[in-house]
C-alpha cells in the first residue's frame, strides 16, 4: 500500500511501515553507502532515502532504488563501517 504525501510517500511491506523520498541526482551531493549492497552511492546518483514514521529519524538510510526494490528478497547484511 502506497500514501503520497507532498515530496514522501508511505509503503508498507513485509518489513513493516516505512516514509520513502526519492532524491534526484542533482540534489544527490554526498557520497552515502546502501544498507542493501553495503556500495556506495555516488554523489549525483538518484536514490532514495527510508525510515520509519515513527522516532527522531536517526534510522534514516540511503538505498539504491533498485536494492530497495528488491530487499524483502535478501537477507540482511550488516552494515559496512
Amino acid at each position: 500500500m502506497l500514501r503520497i504525501t507532498g515530496g514522501q510517500r508511505r509503503e508498507t511491506g513485509p518489513d513493516g511501515e516505512w516514509v520513502l523520498r526519492r532524491i534526484p541526482g542533482a540534489a544527490a551531493t554526498k557520497v552515502y553507502r546502501c544498507p542493501g549492497c553495503a556500495q556506495e552511492i555516488p554523489a549525483g546518483m538518484p536514490h532514495l532515502v527510508a525510515w520509519r514514521p515513527y522516532g527522531d529519524g536517526e534510522d534514516r538510510r540511503h538505498w539504491h532504488t533498485s536494492c530497495w526494490d528488491r530487499r524483502s528478497h535478501r537477507s540482511p547484511r550488516p552494515p559496512r563501517r
